[in-house]
């Protein structure tokens, strides 16, 4: 059973920080909602030599139309359930962005 609950973000005066649940190798790179107080995001590339991650940031850069350099796995790089830190964003612009 899948749990859904509002994802929590924690904003502070540089950014915002959030938990992401990653599917990699998926058929293509999306984000496809929330899942258990994180943002869900498919993507295609395997979870290999920093791959994901990478494809990752691009894709919430693109979206919050930030620079990559903003975008930061602050833990988690290794595994599927990462947090990540977005820099010159605010909790209302990321849920726009990213959960409309």
């Amino acid at each position: 059973m899948v749990c859904l609950m509002p994802i929590e973000i924690r904003e502070s005066e540089d950014g915002v920080t959030f938990s992401v649940r990653v599917i990699p190798r998926a058929s293509r790179t999306e984000i496809a909602g929330e899942i258990g107080g994180a943002v869900r995001v498919r993507v295609s590339s395997p979870p290999v030599d920093g791959a994901a991650n990478d494809v990752l940031i691009r894709l919430i850069a693109k979206r919050l139309s930030v620079p990559r350099s903003a975008v930061e796995i602050v833990s988690g790089s290794a595994s599927r359930t990462k947090l990540v830190r977005v820099s010159g964003v605010t909790t209302e612009r990321l849920r726009d962005a990213l959960l409309s």
